[in-house]
């Protein structure tokens, strides 16, 4: 246990992300008192923050609170060089915790900076490593070229929620259900989506649709029929004749079918996602997907065979067990398949996974990652000519490292990218779906749907209330500015 006295709960949030990045397994609490007599704590660490001057331990810096972003920046820096000198290590996103690394080099770049100078700012206001602060940069500038030929005034793009699964992975924290259990139900939840999708389709009438993401859950757990009847609400409400994207998440292996991919084909969906995750059979059995590293293969020469020419593949490093020889080996698995997208994501260990529930049953396993492993996942994506397009981070990610998505030219996921960088609204339809409206001047409304499935069937009119409030914040702001 870290023990931290401040005398502000003002910038608690920092301090704890930053502590718990050179800490991950330290349970860290914050106090204004003493500890208890008895208590076992690994160190103890005391922060002031005055109007003029901050001071962490016994040294003092000068701080400008009148500025939150500033002085924010400032106990940051401090604190890092402070935890860095006590445990002999530097960490590759230096004092950056949030999910959006390419903030501010794309800010330097937009107003008119170049990529050597986003870089220097990168590494001197945060403390990143020289090649974090190129990976952002890079990320951004394409990020710049996408955004730039898309018609993003009054537009927004569409998730659609499925929630069910064929069974839960051990390290999934996502609302997901095992489709097996909830057969009765899956008409009556469709049901409600569709209600949900034709009001949103009603409320937005005056907004051009640019991507659609069908994502869960595993969307394929559905059977060809549901997923016609799902596409087919959306072609029937919607006006589609501005959407550059349609993209479904096929998942998991064990849910495909030569059915399904004909009627996505059929749909217009020009985007899809096969995720193995790892194809180390070892792995994929340790965390309770039930395909094998063969079905993954098939899957992916199914798709081919359907005419599916943008396909992506989502791996996961650090995942239990794995050593580097087993990253290298699916990655050159991957190779051989050649997708048009890769998205590696370093493990990260939320509270709600089944992993850390029961922590003391996996305790025995670890999980490894590496600047030298990420730099190796990569090289492999650059030998598919495959290239940086999106990122995020994540709490809790294994080894500090970061979410990075590969793709080649032309073959961006739009959708992802309109997400993270928040320059237009997402309308999210389903149980645990989150609508994001962007009202200008930085702000940002949020209206999320419950996540409990039986909880959403019950209150789908409350769910519908709750995102019409957010649509008229949102049209009082266009209305501004017309």
């Amino acid at each position: 246990m870290i023990y931290i006295q401040v005398n502000t709960d003002e910038y608690e949030y920092d301090i704890h992300s930053l502590v718990k990045a050179f800490y991950p397994k330290e349970r860290v609490i914050f106090q204004k008192k003493q500890a208890r007599p008895g208590e076992v704590i690994s160190f103890s660490l005391a922060i002031r923050i005055l109007s003029d001057s901050l001071i962490v331990e016994k040294e003092k810096y000068p701080i400008d609170t009148a500025n939150r972003s500033v002085a924010r920046n400032t106990i940051k820096k401090a604190l890092y060089r402070y935890l860095s000198e006590r445990t002999g290590q530097t960490l590759p996103w230096g004092t950056l915790t949030g999910v959006r690394p390419t903030k501010r080099p794309m800010e330097v770049l937009l107003d008119g900076g170049t990529g050597v100078l986003a870089i220097e700012d990168m590494v001197n206001m945060y403390y990143t490593s020289k090649e974090k602060a190129s990976l952002a940069t890079r990320v951004a500038a394409r990020e710049i070229c996408v955004l730039n030929q898309l018609p993003l005034e009054r537009s927004y793009s569409l998730y659609i929620g499925i929630p069910f699964c064929p069974t839960r992975c051990l390290y999934c924290s996502f609302t997901s259900y095992p489709v097996a259990a909830w057969q009765d139900e899956i008409e009556r939840y469709l049901d409600c989506l569709e209600k949900e999708l034709r009001y949103i389709a009603h409320r937005m009438k005056e907004f051009r649709l640019l991507t659609i993401y069908m994502g869960g859950g595993t969307p394929t757990t559905l059977s060809a029929r549901q997923l016609d009847r799902v596409l087919r609400v959306v072609e029937d409400a919607f006006d589609l004749g501005s959407v550059v994207e349609i993209c479904v998440e096929a998942g998991r292996a064990d849910s495909i079918t030569k059915e399904k991919l004909q009627t996505l084909k059929a749909h217009g969906v020009n985007r899809i996602s096969i995720n193995p995750q790892t194809m180390q059979q070892k792995t994929l059995d340790l965390i309770g997907r039930k395909h094998t590293v063969e079905q993954v293969v098939e899957s992916f020469q199914l798709a081919r065979q359907m005419g599916f020419d943008d396909i992506n593949m989502d791996l996961i490093v650090g995942l239990m067990d794995e050593t580097m020889e087993d990253v290298a080996d699916t990655l050159r698995r991957i190779r051989e398949l050649k997708p048009e997208g890769l998205t590696v994501h370093s493990l990260a260990i939320k509270r709600a996974s089944e992993l850390n529930i029961q922590k003391e049953e996996y305790e025995n396993l670890t999980s490894y990652n590496s600047e030298k492993i990420m730099q190796m996942t990569m090289e492999s994506a650059g030998q598919m000519g495959l290239w940086p397009y999106y990122m995020y981070r994540q709490k809790n990610m294994t080894g500090n490292m970061e979410n990075v998505g590969y793709c080649s030219e032309g073959h961006e996921g739009i959708y992802n990218i309109l997400m993270m960088e928040d320059v237009h609204s997402i309308l999210a339809a389903g149980a645990g779906a989150i609508s994001k409206m962007i009202l200008g001047e930085g702000k940002i409304k949020r209206a999320a749907n419950v996540k409990d499935v039986r909880t959403y069937l019950d209150r789908i009119d409350d769910m519908i209330e709750k995102k019409a409030n957010v649509i008229n914040q949102l049209m009082e702001v266009c209305n501004m500015e017309e």
